[in-house]
């Protein structure tokens, strides 16, 4: 679970930085505006007892029911208004300031104290507030909106924060040579580990490849980083047993991807024919139980870009799971809600999926809106909304099948904005920020840990991070493209305002 560090208490409440302050100082601001406006004003009983008893339940509530559900809070709202108040107005009136001003605080201490209760945010409340102004308007005095103001301001400006688990990158493309010097600081900065992707020219088919290839990439470590490589090697029709073997024995390969041929970037040396030549690799696979990563995209030129993914499981991922039940597998990337139904139809610690930022936040609309879009084209393509909202339930879930994988893969500006550009999609910079807003918006932050920092090193047999980071809810721009010597690399969302941001501790 996220943690948060305990500054204080607030009666048997435990207070948080970002909580502490509004609470104690708008219960305090609702008395003082209350008290000036009865002293001051001739005096209206009615309004009078239903206020003072409202301001009076709400230090009640915060200091004894932080643990209790919106709904119990909201009924036991109701009968203290019940008690109080004689006018239909007045009633409906009060049930819906006490329900709103209380859920508005309450929901930011249940959710830091009790998330897996309650994890309403922020966010979803406010964009309420208007109901609540424009009703106190109709039916209350100045003083009162006021206060009101004072409380929706307040608890609009919070910041949200979570502190989480280090996250892996269970997919990404580092590439090699100046690229690889170029964005490697940005994975390094927030992710603690990543599955590298073999895919260079030429492509790492052998251990002593992936040993060469690990040892650039430590080069490239920036010195305060702990951030560790974890090999993979390409699956070709040549791969053979004893190359398996020496992998495993390494102790630095932890996958063999499978490419089909032609499938993605660098993908010409792939796999032709899987059950043909390459069955007796995948059975030592089994034996040295060493996963299968799966680019799922059959290759076929008469088969619809759109389609692929579930052609590919139905031919080769549904009949491979048979034959080889304890083969590990990683279905990359998934974009279908085909792909989902797959997933969660296999055996829990035998088949899993990596999920991108790009296929959680964008459909297929977005290669095509304002003109081509040239930085939202990746492999897989993007596909219908019905597929990214599939894939959306899957991982907020709680599912341990779905873990995070970026897939982010640089490219130079001028090989995506040409004529044939290339596949690919750079996300480091914005993926955290990205997968926290996907769980927001879907009610889902207490199970966002699990799916960046626990499902991935748990399928794959490794512990979890001790390293922490930071997301802290809080607009920040990406920038419109990243400069280097040899050229432009333009990230995703390039020059748009993300709402969460990701900081090391």
């Amino acid at each position: 679970m996220a943690e948060n560090k305990v500054i204080n208490t607030f009666g048997s409440i435990p207070v948080y930085p970002y909580v502490r302050h509004p609470t104690l100082t708008l219960t305090d601001s609702l008395f003082t505006h209350f008290n000036w406006f009865r002293d001051s004003q001739p005096p209206n009983p009615i309004r009078v007892r239903v206020l003072h008893r409202l301001f009076l339940y709400r230090s009640v509530v915060l200091r004894r029911c932080c643990g209790r559900c919106f709904l119990s809070l909201s009924l036991r709202s109701l009968l203290i208004v019940l008690t109080c108040s004689g006018f239909c107005s007045i009633l409906i009136l009060s049930f819906i300031l006490c329900s709103i001003c209380d859920l508005f605080v309450v929901s930011l201490l249940c959710f830091h104290s009790r998330p897996a209760i309650c994890h309403v945010c922020v966010a979803a409340h406010s964009r309420s507030a208007f109901l609540e102004i424009s009703i106190a308007s109709y039916l209350f005095g100045s003083v009162e909106l006021l206060c009101i103001k004072v409380l929706i301001k307040r608890l609009i400006s919070i910041r949200m924060e979570l502190t989480i688990t280090k996250p892996d990158d269970w997919h990404l493309h580092l590439r090699d040579g100046s690229l690889l010097e170029a964005v490697l600081p940005h994975s390094a900065k927030h992710f603690g580990r990543a599955i590298v992707m073999p895919n260079l020219k030429p492509p790492v088919t052998t251990t002593a490849a992936a040993i060469t290839y690990r040892e650039s990439i430590l080069k490239a470590i920036p010195k305060d980083s702990n951030f560790t490589p974890l090999m993979t090697l390409y699956l070709t029709d040549g791969t053979t047993p004893d190359e398996i073997k020496l992998a495993k024995k390494s102790g630095l390969v932890y996958g063999v991807k499978l490419y089909p041929a032609g499938a993605t970037t660098n993908s010409q040396d792939g796999v032709t024919d899987l059950f043909g030549k390459c069955f007796h690799v995948l059975e030592e696979m089994v034996e040295q139980d060493l996963p299968l990563l799966v680019h799922g995209e059959v290759t076929n030129s008469n088969i619809d870009i759109f389609d692929r993914e579930k052609v590919f499981i139905e031919t080769i991922l549904e009949p491979l799971v048979q034959r080889l039940p304890q083969l590990k597998v990683v279905m990359e990337h998934i974009t279908t809600l085909d792909a989902v139904k797959f997933v969660e139809s296999c055996k829990e610690g035998y088949v899993a999926a990596t999920v991108t930022p790009q296929h959680l936040v964008l459909n297929r609309n977005a290669l095509f809106q304002g003109g081509l879009q040239p930085h939202n084209y990746c492999l897989p393509v993007l596909k219908r909304e019905i597929h990214r909202q599939a894939i959306v339930s899957a991982v907020t879930s709680g599912s341990k099948q779905f873990f995070l994988g970026t897939d982010s893969a640089p490219h130079d500006r001028r090989k995506k904005e040409c004529s044939c550009g290339c596949a690919g999609i750079y996300n480091s910079l914005v993926a955290l920020s990205l997968y926290a807003k996907v769980f927001e918006e879907a009610g889902a932050l207490d199970k966002l840990e699990a799916f960046t920092s626990f499902n991935g090193p748990d399928f794959y047999g490794l512990p979890r991070n001790k390293s922490k980071i930071k997301l802290r809810k809080a607009p920040w721009r990406v920038p419109d493209c990243l400069s280097f010597p040899f050229g432009d690399i333009v990230p995703m969302f390039a020059g748009e305002t993300l709402e969460w941001e990701a900081l090391p501790i």
